[in-house]
């Protein structure tokens, strides 16, 4: 039974199947794509894990791909939808949210697989933010966002927000703003894109399997 205190929302993460040459392509070629995989998969199993203890109703994992065994238990899998990345975020809130049944109508919290420093206390911090607000923004610092939370999903709000630029963040706020929500902020993130986001996520949160990786594999540099 959940807490008292507990966020009533529900948890999705969207994920790739972490695959040799399809995920991480920016962490090549300083690492090979084998290793960037690598780093992939750590990252995703650390995210999972934070979501995993994050106080939730629900957990809904967003795949492109099939589970592997970096998959725990407690998930709902759900397949992506869509081409371009407005299409399939968008989907995966309107599919985890359909998926709720007669559970539904809860708030939704996702983020994806680029933040292993995630923590379940900014989770829970995102859930209690839309106990009193439509909606909580995580920008990143590469200009996109890490995490978005909607206290009811609409895919008006990202369809035709261009994806992977460096004001997709500003853009997307400012469609959430201009259709007259109310949004809360969390703190910025980096996303892991390249090998010096890889260095700097694994510095400063160095008790992960991400972190654990990247020492192993050593200070990469892109070759001249």
């Amino acid at each position: 039974m959940n807490a008292p205190d507990t966020p009533d929302v529900d948890l999705i993460v969207i994920a790739k199947e972490p695959v040799p040459g399809r995920v991480k392509t920016r962490l090549t070629p300083a690492y090979t794509p084998g290793e960037a995989a690598a780093l992939a998969e750590a990252a995703l199993h650390d995210t999972l894990a934070a979501v995993a203890a994050a106080p939730a109703r629900r957990r809904v994992l967003a795949l492109a791909g099939r589970p592997g065994p970096w998959l725990p238990g407690g998930f709902e899998v759900v397949a992506q939808r869509g081409g371009a990345l407005d299409e399939r975020l968008a989907h995966a809130f309107t599919d985890a949210f359909a998926g709720a049944g007669d559970a539904g109508g809860r708030p939704l919290v996702l983020i994806g697989m680029d933040t292993p420093q995630v923590t379940p206390a900014l989770l829970a911090r995102a859930g209690r933010a839309l106990r009193g607000r439509d909606a909580v923004f995580g920008p990143a610092r590469d200009g996109g966002f890490w995490l978005l939370g909607l206290r009811r999903p609409d895919e008006r709000l990202l369809l035709g927000v261009p994806m992977s630029r460096p004001d997709t963040g500003t853009l997307q706020l400012a469609r959430l703003r201009a259709a007259g929500l109310t949004v809360a902020t969390m703190p910025e993130l980096t996303d892991v894109d390249t090998p010096a986001d890889a260095e700097a996520v694994a510095a400063r949160a160095p008790g992960g399997r991400f972190a654990a990786l990247v020492r192993a594999l050593g200070t990469r540099t892109v070759p001249a």
